[in-house]
C-alpha cells in the first residue's frame, strides 16, 4: 500500500516508540484520506523540486501514541495532517523551508528546532498558511 509516489504506507506510520510500547498505529480512512493530500498537495511538490530522496521522521500518530511521545494535544499528526521531513542537514531543511514557504498552500509550515527538520501540515478544510519557528 501507498500513500504517494513516494510515500509508502509503512514509512508513513512508521514508530519505534508504537512498536516498543506495542501501541497500534493504523490509521482509519478519513485519516488516511487526509494522508494522501498532505502528501499530493505538499510532500510530492516539494520531493519533486528537490529531486533527491526526504527522510520522514514523523506522519500519522494514533491518539495514543501522540500521548506517549508527548506531542500536542491538537497535533495535526493525529488526523493524518501533518508531516515531519528531514533532508539530512540543517541547511538542507531550511531549503526545503524556503522553497515550501513560497510555493505550497500549507496550514502550518514550521522551523523546528533551528531546522533539525521541518514540519508541514495542511488541512482539507481549509489552510491557514502559518509559518511558524519552535526553539
Amino acid at each position: 500500500m501507498i500513500i504517494s509516489d513516494h510515500i509508502s504506507y509503512k514509512e508513513a506510520t512508521q514508530s519505534d516508540t508504537a512498536i516498543r510500547m506495542g501501541i497500534n498505529n493504523k490509521p482509519d480512512s478519513d485519516v488516511l484520506t487526509a494522508m494522501e493530500a498532505v502528501a499530493k498537495y505538499c510532500f510530492e511538490p516539494l520531493r519533486e523540486w528537490y529531486g533527491k530522496p526526504i527522510r520522514i521522521n514523523s506522519f500519522y500518530r494514533s491518539p495514543e501514541l501522540n500521548k506517549a511521545v508527548k506531542g500536542s494535544k491538537t497535533s495535526q499528526h493525529v488526523l493524518g495532517e501533518a508531516i515531519d521531513i528531514d533532508a539530512g542537514s540543517k541547511e538542507e531543511n531550511e531549503k526545503l523551508f524556503n522553497w515550501a514557504k513560497a510555493n505550497l498552500v500549507v496550514d502550518q509550515l514550521i522551523n523546528e528546532y533551528d531546522f533539525s527538520w521541518v514540519h508541514i501540515s495542511f488541512s482539507t478544510k481549509g489552510n491557514r498558511n502559518q509559518t511558524l519557528i519552535i526553539k
